[in-house]
This record gives structure tokens, C-alpha cells and sequence, in this order.
């Protein structure tokens, strides 16, 4: 019995997130059913986070225990022969057998693109929100430097049904560069909450509007109150970037 870790990235435009739901298309179903071909068995697959409806991923890792003998290095092409093309494998590891792709992972990181430009860029559409007005970035990385360190980030957070757990994460990198017109926030931490990334992202659209100011930030974080926080940014924008992992090169 193998513990495999595999390395995947998707375009999400297509599918409603990563996990199985009914009635909609997910990248966990699509996952399984091509696994299901290779190895010929069903497997209980591990995913290293929850992904909305819209949203990509550059690097998203899962785990699974199998006794089939594959090699590990024919698992990539193996899987990319029956999965969509908007799926694919990069790389697979065997790991030890306690290692589960989210309970193992140290941190993620993810990334939010806008195309700042008055007019849309048809080659982008779906891939970074759109957003014609300008945009002050150092205004917006002197609000986001409030967020570093170890918060509860209730503010930042969708209230759902789900039971509430510790909603305290430690942001290690919080960063807008811009490359032209594409604007790109650079987010890392130890782990986000429900819908966390998003809403930090329309709450410093905020500061750019003028409708939040930067040392406001900790006052909202303190509230422990989703109704201090802006609104939450589409999701078309984001992607989940990096997955951190002790002795794994990200």
C-alpha cells in the first residue's frame, strides 16, 4: 500500500470548484473518473483545499493510498491521457503514509489578477477581473501590510453553516505588483478561511476608492465583523498558486 501525492493544476472557468457536488461539474470528478481508469479501483482522495466555483489553480495537490503497482513516474501521463484538457498532472511522489495533502500542507499561496485597462481584454476574460478604474498600489500595500502577521480574521471570512472553528491565521506575505495593465496580489499564509482571500481583495479595492482608509485595517480585523470588511471579489480572478509542504520544492 502506496501513500501517492500528485501536483495538478486546472483551469476553472468551466467547473463549480474542486469538490464533488450534485449536479454540477467539479475537478474532483472529473479526477477521479480518470484515475478510476488508470488504476481501476475507486481511491479516497485527499484534497489540499476547497476551490469555488471559477477559480484556478496553478498548483493544487492531492493524496490517495493505492496497491497498484504503476510506477509513480507513469502516473502524470497516465492520468493526462483520460483527463479534460483544462486538467493535468505535473509531477507524483511517493510519500509516507501518514501524509495527507491537507492536514501535511505548511501554508498556500494564492494569487488575484486585474486587468486594469478602460477597456476589456477579450484574452483575459475569465482569468482576471476586469477593474477600469486606477489603481493606487502603494496606498493598497500600506493597507495590506496591516494584515501581516497572526489575526483572527472573522472580518475576512463568509459566514456559512459549517461548525466555527479558530479563525486565526498568520499571513506571511501580502504584496500588489503590477506588469502593464495586469495587477497581480500576492498572498501567503499559514491557511485561509472561507472565502478570505476574495474578501480581502474588494476590501483593498475599497482603499483604492477612497471608501477605506489603510490604518482602518486593523479597526475592521479587531470588529471580528464580516459588515466592517468590503465586498468579496469575483471569483474568475483567483488562483491558488503554491502549496507548501515540508520536503517538496514548490
Amino acid at each position: 500500500m502506496r501513500t501517492i501525492w500528485l501536483d495538478l493544476m486546472y483551469d476553472g472557468k468551466t467547473f463549480h470548484g474542486w469538490q464533488i457536488q450534485e449536479n454540477a461539474v467539479t475537478v474532483q470528478e472529473e479526477f477521479q473518473k480518470a484515475l478510476r481508469q488508470v488504476i481501476g479501483e475507486e481511491c479516497d482522495i485527499k484534497g489540499c483545499s476547497r476551490t469555488d466555483a471559477g477559480v484556478h489553480a496553478n498548483m493544487y495537490c492531492v493524496s490517495f493510498r493505492t496497491e497498484h503497482p504503476i510506477p509513480v513516474d507513469r502516473i502524470p501521463p497516465a492520468l493526462n491521457h483520460f483527463l479534460p484538457t483544462t486538467i493535468a498532472v505535473k509531477r507524483a511522489m511517493v510519500m509516507d503514509e501518514g501524509f495527507h495533502a491537507r492536514y501535511s500542507c505548511r501554508g498556500k499561496e494564492y494569487v488575484y489578477k486585474i486587468w486594469n485597462h478602460p477597456v476589456r481584454n477579450p484574452f483575459v476574460e475569465g482569468y482576471a477581473l476586469h477593474y477600469w478604474y486606477p489603481l493606487d498600489l502603494s496606498r493598497m500595500n500600506e493597507a495590506a501590510a496591516h494584515l501581516l502577521g497572526t489575526h483572527d480574521f472573522t472580518s475576512f471570512c463568509t459566514p456559512d453553516t459549517r461548525k466555527k472553528d479558530n479563525m486565526c491565521r498568520t499571513i506571511r506575505h501580502a504584496e500588489w505588483t503590477s506588469q502593464g495593465d495586469m495587477v497581480q496580489f500576492t498572498i501567503e499564509a499559514d491557511g485561509f478561511l472561507y472565502n478570505m482571500v476574495r474578501i480581502i481583495v474588494g476590501t483593498l479595492l475599497y482603499v483604492a476608492q477612497g471608501k477605506i482608509a489603510p490604518e482602518d485595517i486593523p479597526k475592521i480585523t479587531a470588529a471580528k465583523d464580516r459588515h466592517f470588511s468590503g465586498p468579496t471579489a469575483p471569483p474568475q480572478g483567483l488562483y491558488l498558486n503554491r502549496v507548501f509542504y515540508d520536503g517538496i520544492e514548490t
